[in-house]
């Protein structure tokens, strides 16, 4: 977050009002239509984004998110990035004071929130009136940091080469990129190998330097966190499938479900 809706011009929150209230978490709830872009920002405080429906897509530069409706991403204090909107939602982003992240994940992710936790975000992030509401935000926030640090991990996290990490001169990036701009493409290890004119061996080793996963792993990831989009989007599963470059159903479905613990259909009727 960090942006208005386009609807209300979509300039920069003015958080200055809540920072002066000195609440260890405040929040605030935008709508986004779909197809909206909310630029690269950062937050000196730490950041959770939820959203009430729909599929949020939060990019940074060590990697992506995917955040349905059960679940939320944490970002640390600092980290750069921008959201994606495939369909109209509305965002709550809670902004967690830098001495309290001390007692949150040290690594950014997506994590469970149904239930307790999303009843909490929702009330902060739409308080209207913080102010007259201080000692009840306090208690909210604290039952929130503690209700995070025992929620699970989820599956949802695409990590993305950066400069240091095996991939210095970036052709790991461009491999990465390619396939997310076409999720169902169906070049093998080895024809990326002589694309980029290196051994088999050596292109599987910088891979997975640089993304901390192998090139088979990694596409997999991909391809499944895209095909959730798709979903969302009401696709029918066959179809979702074969985009996602995926010969069948079937093995579409036995990959989804290895992955995310239910079947594409049961994802696609709960968000």
């Amino acid at each position: 977050m960090g942006f208005s809706s386009p609807a209300d011009g979509g300039h920069a929150l003015d958080l200055d009002a809540q920072e002066a209230l000195g609440l260890p978490v405040f929040g605030e709830a935008v709508r986004y239509p779909a197809g909206h872009v909310v630029p690269m920002h950062k937050h000196p405080r730490g950041h959770l984004i939820h959203a009430d429906r729909g599929l949020l897509r939060v990019e940074a530069e060590s990697g992506q998110w995917l955040v349905p409706p059960t679940a939320a991403v944490w970002l640390r204090p600092g980290v750069t990035h921008r959201l994606i909107v495939p369909v109209a939602l509305e965002a709550h982003g809670l902004f967690v004071r830098e001495d309290v992240c001390a007692r949150l994940p040290a690594t950014d992710r997506v994590v469970h929130v149904s239930g307790l936790p999303r009843e909490l975000i929702l009330a902060l992030a739409r308080a209207r009136d913080p102010a007259s509401s201080i000692r009840r935000l306090r208690l909210l926030g604290a039952l929130l940091v503690e209700e995070l640090r025992a929620r699970p991990v989820l599956p949802f996290h695409l990590p993305w080469p950066a400069d240091g990490a095996g991939d210095t001169d970036g052709p790991m990036r461009r491999v990465c990129q390619a396939l997310l701009n076409d999720p169902g493409n169906t070049a093998t290890a080895a024809e990326w190998a002589g694309r980029l004119a290196m051994s088999g061996r050596t292109f599987q080793r910088r891979f997975l330097q640089a993304t901390g996963m192998t090139f088979g792993q990694w596409r997999r990831q991909l391809r499944l966190m895209s095909s959730l989009t798709l979903l969302m989007q009401g696709m029918p599963i066959t179809r979702v499938a074969l985009a996602s470059g995926y010969d069948s159903h079937s093995a579409y479905t036995t990959a989804f479900g290895r992955q995310f613990g239910q079947p594409p259909s049961a994802f696609a009727a709960n968000a």
